[in-house]
């Protein structure tokens, strides 16, 4: 049984998988065939490597797009599925596509295998290693992308079987970080990210990497340690003092970093952190709330750079909203160390809005992701109000089980502005008060003592009397020092 290929972005939880057996045809799989999981897999199920439908892109024209380390243009993907639901490898398979055509490659086909553990060797064993390369040959395809994070012996092997360049779920992530950096920081971070990523995976082809710089009585090129010194271990010395030297500069940039955050809370200015899954509309929301203009693409990870707006509560009370990186499952490690001077706006915050992409396939394992990313940058105990973001594109159905799933979330479309008088009912709420409430009486003379309570403190009342003005007011403790003289 043949199924049609529909667009990336189509459902695909609601079809069919194809079985591709040992002779090549194609039968259909049985619906309560995957109901096992564990060591208690179907003889017939582990043996079997699988076309995920609706995987392949579909472009009428595509631009040629600059790479920065990897060149990906056509594309098959491999996963292993190891536990959970038939819905969850899908939904893992989807985002993997995602990622691939955000980097800019054309999807040809996509197959996972029913394993209770990746192949130690190969990734996905010997044998449907060598139906992946049969396939990779017929589709004509450049390159294969694994979703997961491959070994350095999974990658050479791999490759040696299936005859094209082999990257995985890390390696992807890490060009589209480098597609999208702008800023010195962001590119300085995720340089370092990849150089991280490489160090232990460089190799050469032949034996290019396993000469001596210099034999015998020869003399040993400039910058090598000396004759016995081979290719690849100078290559990896000089990784290891670029990876230093982008460290320090990283340094820096976080001292410049944390002295604007300590100016911003000197003056007891309350910080909110957008934070979620990428590609939820954090930046969008931004927008909506403080028309900061930033860039808003339908692409995953569009936004790397922070950006820090001051907004302006009802009540009078200002704040600062940060846009952030978005998160994914299974973030590489090295994106979260890269990043982590950046994601301190998160962790520094006294609010987190956790935007959640209500037309996700599976909003619940992304709000679990973030979580998790949260707990790793020590943001795990900062208060949290949950959006739900995109509830223009959401059937009812799928509406309600999501305010099931999320009773206390506020639920908004940045892009028709639905639900945004609620958010920012809830942000008045919930966005930290100042710590002390006192009435003072205000000479005319002193109209700058005004405009301070108005811009940095809550006002609760306001009278214009014969003697001056007379405000009941919640400031900060810095500033109720300077106006305890002025207390009635």
């Amino acid at each position: 049984m043949t199924l049609p290929v529909d667009a990336l972005d189509a459902s695909i939880f609601d079809r069919s998988l194809i079985e591709l057996t040992d002779d090549g045809d194609e039968t259909a799989a049985l619906s309560g065939f995957f109901a096992d999981s564990g060591e208690g897999l179907d003889l017939a199920d582990r043996a079997a490597l699988r076309r995920v439908p609706g995987l392949a892109t579909e472009l009428d024209d595509v631009t040629e797009v600059e790479y920065r380390q990897l060149r990906l243009e056509r594309v098959v993907l491999i996963g292993v599925w190891t536990s959970g639901s038939l819905r969850t490898a899908e939904a893992s398979m989807a985002e993997l596509g995602a990622l691939a055509t955000t980097a800019g490659s054309v999807v040809l086909d996509a197959l996972v295998q029913r394993r209770d553990r990746p192949d130690a060797a190969t990734y996905v064993g010997s044998g449907k290693a060598r139906s992946l390369a049969e396939v990779v040959a017929a589709s004509g395809a450049d390159t294969v992308i694994c979703d997961g994070e491959l070994t350095p012996g999974q990658l050479r092997q791999l490759e040696e079987i299936v005859k094209v360049k082999v990257i995985d779920r890390t390696a992807l992530i890490l060009d589209i970080f480098a597609q999208h950096a702008t800023s010195r920081e962001g590119k300085a971070q995720v340089e370092l990210a990849q150089l991280q990523y490489m160090l232990p995976r460089l190799r050469g082809w032949g034996e290019s990497m396993s000469r001596a710089a210099a034999s015998g009585g020869g003399r040993a090129p400039i910058g090598t340690r000396g004759p016995g010194e081979t290719k690849i271990e100078t290559d990896r010395r000089r990784l290891r003092a670029r990876m230093a030297r982008l460290r320090r500069e990283l340094a820096a940039m976080a001292t410049v970093r944390e002295t604007k955050r300590s100016s911003r809370r000197r003056g007891e200015v309350p910080s909110v952190a957008i934070a979620g899954y990428t590609n939820g509309g954090k930046s969008s929301l931004l927008n909506r709330l403080t028309g900061a203009g930033v860039l808003v693409e339908d692409a995953l990870f569009a936004t790397l750079d922070p950006t820090v707006r001051r907004a302006t509560l009802p009540d009078g009370r200002t704040f600062t909203l940060a846009d952030t990186v978005g998160f994914v499952r299974h973030l590489p490690h090295q994106i979260v160390e890269a990043f982590r001077s950046t994601l301190e706006e998160v962790a520094g915050a006294d609010l987190i809005l956790h935007v959640v992409d209500g037309s996700a396939p599976d909003p619940a394992a992304q709000i679990s992701a973030v979580r998790e990313v949260l707990n790793d940058i020590d943001a795990g105990g900062v208060a949290e109000l949950i959006v739900v973001n995109k509830i223009d594109t959401v059937e009812p159905t799928a509406l309600a089980e999501l305010r099931q799933l999320a009773p206390d979330a506020v639920f908004v479309s940045a892009r028709t502005g639905d639900g945004l008088s609620a958010l920012v009912d809830a942000l008045c709420e919930r966005v930290p008060h100042p710590d002390v409430e006192l009435t003072v009486l205000l000479p005319y003379t002193r109209g700058d003592l005004v405009s301070r309570v108005h811009a940095h403190g809550e006002v609760l009342g306001q009278e214009h009397i014969a003697d001056g003005t007379r405000l009941t007011a919640r400031v900060s403790p810095s500033l109720a020092a300077d106006l305890d003289v002025f207390r009635a």
